[in-house]
């Protein structure tokens, strides 16, 4: 009776530990495929807009937390997400859109799009309006850092 309870012991600790090792794959599958932690927040995201109605084209950047004016449009970056060049290339950003019409004396400006933008597939979340469209092309550490941007002056030729 004792090597029986003594294998039903061992038994249970076996399928314990096959239980765990599972959770563990489970968990670590999971981390790995969701790419947790690859993504970068950055502190400006830079737009492109295009007024349909002139034909032009604006690249722009907006810095979080701020409102940047587009047209009518208010266009207020709240995050920006860039994965690193080791990753798939993807970059998000989080916007509210608001339009102020002019000449309504004083209106409330009318919410037009909230939500994420991905600059790899515009056309899955896109602000819908008659004249003008929005979309994401970069997201960057600051005003000044640019592309053609350097923190240093080049050297002096002697």
């Amino acid at each position: 009776m004792s090597s029986t309870r003594t294998r039903g012991a061992k038994l249970g600790t076996l399928s314990r530990l096959r239980e765990r090792k599972g959770v563990r794959v489970c968990v670590t599958v999971f981390l790995l495929l969701s790419g947790a932690g690859a993504a970068r927040a950055e502190k400006v995201a830079v737009l492109q807009g295009l007024d349909k109605i002139t034909a032009r084209v604006s690249v722009f950047d907006a810095p979080i937390g701020q409102s940047v004016a587009f047209g009518t449009l208010m266009i207020t970056a709240r995050a920006c997400e860039k994965h690193p060049p080791e990753e798939p290339p993807e970059t998000a950003a989080f916007l509210q859109i608001d339009e102020a019409k002019h000449g309504e004396g004083g209106a409330a400006p009318k919410r037009l799009f909230s939500g994420w933008m991905f600059a790899s597939s515009p056309a899955l979340s896109a602000l819908e309006n008659p004249i003008y469209d929005v979309i994401v092309l970069d997201c960057r550490e600051g005003q000044g850092e640019g592309k053609g941007a350097s923190a240093a002056p080049p050297p002096q030729r002697r």
